[in-house]
């Protein structure tokens, strides 16, 4: 992982950089565009003061070309410079999109916040953060501003100054009031976010929910978490609006000035008819790119709120380090201590089971997701690339996820035998080789999808597979079958059960249970039914 501490403004800094290429092209194009507009009132002008003030026809002509030679250009150049500035903001919404995924996966961890935050990173936020690139190609309506204010100077030097004068005075006004907008789009997204994430977690619990009797208290929960995301959208949209009014209005008030002060200097003679069109013309035209210019502040202003939502995910200290070493091939045997925990040793082979009133520390610990001592065949974890660690000490969490494929795609081809000890063929009998599994595996049941993720862990064939609940959605047939299936398969092979099934724990070579006041009792699981404690937590 990058040293580099990303800011707002490098994330920024290297979505422009990524998109040079066509954000120039883009702003060069939307210029010409502005450029062509602001000729139109400019040939129209000429038109009247060379061939309708002198009633010569050919002058009309060769105006009249030269009018539908503007609006060619003018088109052309709009749909090139609009193609490659969406072309650019959405490729940088795509990299800023990845450079999130590439950090919530890294194998380090340490991405903070819940699933709906980072999604909502990933979507909302890295769009709002490539809108820099908008930014940018519109930018190029100063083209309009500076061609349009040579011309008035050309036609006036009290005009041309005017209107200069103005611009700079709208575009700082604008700035000036542009302030809170960053904070406000910062702190809307903060909350659209936790939203995001409060819905996600519903939605991914609610039959868990329905069945604790918490589905009211969950909902007032989110209510809370939406009102709050309402609140902020409406304190963004409300400085966005107020901004949005105060240019409008000093945008109007310097267009009706240059619309007077032309309209008089026509009338004492200074300048032509034909340039008193032009200047009232680009009057009228000026106001669109003036106002493209001060809407534009609010754009950049969310980008860089958002852009400092991705650069403080990215900036997120890794939970863990892997070193460089390499883990030579043994039998397996592994040494695990959590933090203030005891000192856990599992033979080369052997299969351990674990009864832990808090199992979560461990199972962090054991998938190098949390730092903790753990050795395996007496070489320190920390000192090799977490790649092969995790490829050596597999751990299969409860909570394993399915994704939208088939069978084979989720357990992996030729995984007959690993199948088979997961009493998971059936399913994969029932639904087929081309039949599919929905997302996060909701077509199925329960146990249907905690068997076929057991099936995945067992597939592998990791020199170490640690196995938690695996069998908790599993009815006690099927969870015999399990037992005797993981262990025919995983013979000699060193097997770590954490859970609190007397079926699993039966069949375990050894069993290991953690009460709560850190005391540590090994034996079988027959010896160890005759502890009090144990009995509890295991038979009850």
């Amino acid at each position: 992982m990058s040293t580099t501490i990303p800011t707002a403004g490098a994330v920024l800094g290297g979505v422009l950089r990524g998109q040079r290429r066509d954000l120039l092209g883009g702003a060069v194009f939307i210029a010409l565009l502005q450029l062509s507009e602001a000729a139109v009132p400019v040939a129209v002008g000429f038109v009247i003061d060379t061939a309708i003030g002198t009633v010569d026809p050919a002058a009309l002509g060769r105006g009249l070309v030269v009018t539908a030679a503007v609006f060619a250009v003018l088109a052309t150049s709009g749909f090139v410079g609009g193609r490659l500035g969406e072309r650019a903001e959405r490729r940088a919404a795509h990299e800023v999109r990845l450079a999130v995924a590439r950090r919530v996966l890294h194998p380090a961890g340490g991405a903070p916040g819940r699933a709906g935050e980072l999604a909502s990173l990933a979507a909302s936020d890295a769009d709002r953060t490539a809108s820099i690139c908008h930014v940018i190609t519109e930018s190029g309506a100063l083209a309009a501003l500076v061609g349009g204010a040579a011309v008035l100077l050309h036609a006036s030097i009290l005009l041309g100054c005017v209107v200069l004068a103005g611009v700079a005075a709208v575009l700082l006004v604008s700035r000036l009031l542009a302030g809170p907008l960053a904070g406000r789009a910062e702190a809307e997204q903060e909350a659209l976010a936790t939203a995001t994430a409060t819905a996600t977690d519903l939605v991914t619990g609610l039959r868990v929910l329905h069945g604790i009797g918490a589905a009211d208290a969950a909902a007032l929960s989110y209510r809370a978490a939406s009102g709050a995301a309402l609140r902020a959208r409406l304190a963004a949209t409300t400085t966005d609006g107020a901004h949005t009014g105060a240019t409008t209005l000093l945008s109007g008030l310097l267009l009706a000035l240059v619309a007077w002060l032309g309209g008089h200097l026509a009338l004492g003679g200074s300048i032509t008819v034909g340039q008193l069109v032009t200047a009232v013309g680009l009057a009228q035209f000026l106001v669109e790119p003036l106002r493209e210019l001060t809407d534009l502040t609010p754009v950049l202003a969310a980008a860089r709120g958002s852009a400092a939502r991705v650069a403080a995910l990215l900036a997120a200290p890794p939970a863990v380090s892997g070193g460089g070493g390499e883990l030579p091939a043994g039998p397996g045997a592994l040494t695990v201590q959590v933090p203030g925990g005891p000192l856990i040793t599992v033979a080369a082979g052997e299969h351990l089971g674990i009864v832990a009133a808090r199992p979560g520390p461990l199972i962090d610990v054991l998938a190098r997701d949390t730092d903790g001592r753990v050795e395996l065949d007496g070489v320190d974890l920390r000192t090799v690339p977490l790649d092969a660690v995790r490829a050596a000490v597999l751990v299969a969490r409860h909570d394993a996820t399915l994704f939208a494929g088939t069978v084979a795609d989720n357990v992996g081809t030729g995984a007959g035998p690993a199948l088979a000890a997961a009493a998971a063929a059936e399913i994969a009998a029932a639904l087929g080789p081309e039949g599919t599994i929905g997302e996060r595996g909701r077509t199925l049941s329960g146990g249907q999808r905690q068997r076929l993720a057991l099936a995945r862990a067992l597939a592998a064939d990791a020199r170490v597979l640690v196995l938690h609940d695996p069998t908790t959605a599993v009815d006690a047939a099927t969870e015999h079958r399990i037992a005797a299936g993981v262990v025919a398969l995983r013979t000699g092979a060193t097997t770590v059960l954490v859970t609190s099934s007397p079926q699993l724990l039966a069949r375990c070579d050894r069993v290991l249970f953690l009460s709560d006041d850190g005391a540590a009792v090994a034996g079988t699981h027959t010896e160890l039914v005759a502890d009090e404690r144990y009995r509890t937590a295991v038979l009850t």
